[in-house]
């Protein structure tokens, strides 16, 4: 039987936004109520495993804190990421005017051809909205990004959420394939695909070392909710 191929993302996004409330609703089907809700600490770590165009996928998802004191413990978790999803608060239009500083972050840690979706949630409410759905798709369309809007709270758009940034991982495959055997070249040293960053342990891009990432994470203070 065939290994999963395993994926790492990560959910990034202003404080507040739903970050959280869409992991538990992805990998749980349950929904907290904002006043049972907790800020994430650092970071908080998911395991789901999905088949997708008949390939079995093994997602490690990393939802990472918004406020801006936990930056420096988030930082290192980018490592790796083969997906982003970007979540901003339809009806707060604060999280969505910081978008360009969490892409900037991205143009910072991770490859460019790593998959991005921008998520506009609390679609359930809609009686406050203060970012329309077309500004939020053209600003996507500007990122280079997917979109769609989704509702932690009614489950509307969550699954479709991973569900498409996982396909479209599965349609990178410099992203997740296994690398290619090196053939010397004629100075005698090995000549085969080239790493990049996202390589990591066992000769897969973007695979993980979650005892290393959670050394990383308890020596920066933020541990792993995991």
């Amino acid at each position: 039987m065939a290994s999963p191929i395993n994926v790492k993302l990560l959910l990034i996004g202003n404080s507040s936004v739903g970050k959280s409330s869409m992991l538990l609703r992805f990998s749980d089907e349950q929904w907290l109520p904002e006043d049972e809700a907790s800020a994430t600490i650092g970071v908080d770590f998911r395991v789901h495993k999905m088949e997708v165009k008949g390939k079995k996928v093994k997602l490690s998802i990393w939802d990472t804190a918004g406020q801006e004191r936990f930056r420096t413990i988030t930082s290192s978790y980018y490592r790796g990421a083969q997906g982003v999803i970007l979540v901003y608060d339809v009806s707060n239009r604060e999280s969505f005017d910081a978008l360009p500083r969490w892409y900037s972050e991205l143009e910072t840690y991770v490859s460019p051809s790593v998959v991005k979706i921008l998520v506009g949630n609390k679609l359930d409410k809609e009686f406050s909205r203060q970012v329309s759905t077309t500004e939020g798709a053209e600003f996507a369309a500007r990122m280079n990004s997917l979109f769609l809007e989704a509702s932690a709270k009614t489950a509307v758009g969550v699954k479709e959420a991973f569900q498409e940034v996982v396909e479209k991982i599965m349609e990178t495959p410099e992203l997740w394939a296994p690398v290619s055997p090196a053939t010397p070249d004629k100075g005698g040293k090995g000549k085969g695909r080239p790493s990049g960053s996202s390589m990591a342990n066992g000769g897969m891009p973007g695979s993980i070392n979650l005892r290393q990432d959670s050394e990383d994470a308890s020596s920066a203070g933020g541990g792993c909710s995991c």
